[in-house]
């Protein structure tokens, strides 16, 4: 076994899945996840801080991406076509080829409440962030936290159309749809 054998993140990601899928997340240790992935538990701790952590890696940079998306658009758009411009352009394609995964990695979330939790957490990071740049785009601080929910909400909905999805189609076309359904429901359509 290789002390600084590359790709090991991912080897460990991957075991973690399997075996929070085939045993409940519960149920797995550390150690088990390591000794699936063929790796040390020293390596798994220089790579993730505990076994939540597996699930979640990656999306540490998400709230940072939704503020640099609402401060970075031209300042004629709309604050729904921010949303829009920047889930469809920046965000989606950061899914790309992981709808899989994604798939699997929801029904291990969906098995447990704290990572539930962690989830939520997750769309609150990205709402606050979010309404921070709204603000710096001029936006009063009750406009900017409403657009920053909705850009949340727009991007948790999407996702869960897109892993339910049987045409599997593409992330941001599912995006498109559901801010036009969202605006049709504000506008009382």
């Amino acid at each position: 076994m290789s002390r600084w054998e590359p790709g090991a993140a991912q080897r460990l990601q991957a075991a973690a899945l399997e075996l929070f899928i085939e045993h409940g997340f519960a149920a797995v240790t550390v150690p088990q996840i390591t000794a699936h992935a063929g790796l040390t538990t020293r390596t798994f701790f220089r790579h993730f801080a505990d076994k939540r952590e597996v699930l979640f890696t990656g999306e540490d940079g998400l709230p940072e991406v939704a503020e640099r998306i609402f401060a970075e658009a031209p300042p004629e758009l709309t604050p729904m076509q921010v949303i829009v411009k920047g889930l469809t352009e920046v965000v989606a394609p950061r899914f790309d080829g992981l709808r899989d995964y994604l798939r699997r990695r929801r029904g291990v979330i969906q098995s447990d409440d704290g990572l539930r939790e962690r989830e939520l957490r997750k769309r609150a990071l990205i709402a606050e962030h979010g309404a921070v740049s709204f603000r710096a785009r001029g936006l009063s601080e009750l406009e900017a936290t409403v657009a920053a929910q909705l850009a949340a909400t727009v991007l948790d909905t999407s996702i869960g159309r897109w892993l339910d999805d049987p045409a599997d189609r593409p992330l941001a076309d599912i995006i498109v749809e559901t801010s036009a359904a969202l605006a049709s429901v504000a506008a009382g359509q």
